[in-house]
């Protein structure tokens, strides 16, 4: 029973039937806080605790999972292309707005983690948080910080921002598809590209834009950073 439960093959029908499972509750509940990632997450977390496995034992069969990640990120590089249209009148704007965002997302990290006095490490692996789990995982890995953290970091922080990045945009009055796309791409990347996809098929389309170009400007501007404070 043992080596059945511990078999790579046994841990991905885990991995996805978990996430199914997840977005079943979701679709009959539509209850934010039951969002597919949250509910995989916990069955996960209470399989390892019944079971007593490992990370390690875990994450082995988990390989092929991670492995996904490799074509996720190319993938991103087709998006990119697809949503060329968008930057045709745009291209100073969205620029800008990547680029301020990025910013504010690193330097904030690197402010509250001097503040309440985290180590470098830790400062690492936060400094990748609003971006993709492909790419940030790589940007961590880089810097010196820990990916395995920094991915569940980012998954939260897209679980946070598709939660409440919508409600954000309503009390601020935000009208502008452009600046909605932007706005959840950039803040919580495929999970906030899932729920602007719910408000429209440009917020969609420039959310994923923005995932992609979040992804190239805080990958340049993190080691461009690090010089600048060393």
């Amino acid at each position: 029973m043992r080596l059945l439960i511990e078999s790579p093959e046994f841990i991905l029908v885990l991995i996805f039937g978990s996430y199914l499972f997840g977005q079943y509750i979701f679709k009959k509940t539509r209850i934010a806080i039951l969002h597919p990632l949250i509910i995989s997450i916990a069955i996960i977390i209470l399989f390892l605790q019944i079971t007593k496995m490992d990370y390690e034992t875990f994450q082995r069969g988990g390989q092929f999972v991670s492995f996904l990640l490799g074509p996720s990120v190319v993938a991103l590089g087709y998006i990119l292309y697809q949503q060329m249209s968008y930057l045709k009148g745009n291209v100073v704007s969205i620029l800008t707005s990547i680029f301020v965002g990025s910013i504010t997302g690193i330097v904030s990290v690197i402010v509250l983690a001097k503040i309440t006095g985290a180590d470098n490490a830790l400062v690492m692996t936060l400094e990748p948080k609003s971006v993709t789990t492909a790419i940030a995982m790589n940007i961590s890995a880089q810097s010196g910080g820990i990916p395995s953290l920094t991915a569940v970091i980012v998954l939260f922080c897209g679980i946070f921002g598709g939660i409440v990045g919508p409600f954000v945009l309503r009390i601020l009055g935000i009208k502008s598809s452009i600046a909605k796309g932007l706005a959840m791409g950039a803040s919580a990347h495929s999970v906030g590209t899932v729920k602007a996809m719910e408000m429209g098929v440009i917020e969609g389309a420039i959310s994923g834009l923005a995932i992609g170009l979040m992804g190239v400007m805080t990958a340049l501007l993190i080691p461009f950073i690090h010089q600048l404070l060393s």
